[in-house]
């Protein structure tokens, strides 16, 4: 199977992206860091060292300290990807 590009994209571009989306929305970074809190167990300092050392979106979920056990309950599409 052909793996999608956004997999190889940095993280911070894609985080960027989703502030950017999200403020279009009349929402604020702070909901979208609460909802990656949420999903990978990340908290506010090791989620700036993870943008910050311009990671692999891939790597950014492979190392995440721990994905939250309702994951597998989201569905639907983002940016053009089914989930």
């Amino acid at each position: 199977m052909k793996e999608n590009k956004i997999y190889s994209m940095p993280f911070s571009t894609i985080y960027q992206l989703y502030i950017k989306k999200v403020g279009k929305k009349g929402r604020r970074k702070e909901e979208v860091d609460e909802i990656i809190y949420w999903l990978t167990g990340y908290h506010k300092n090791s989620l700036q060292k993870q943008i910050e050392n311009d990671i692999e979106f891939e790597t950014f979920f492979k190392n995440a300290p721990q994905i939250n056990e309702n994951a597998k309950l989201i569905k639907g599409i983002i940016c053009g990807v089914r989930i």
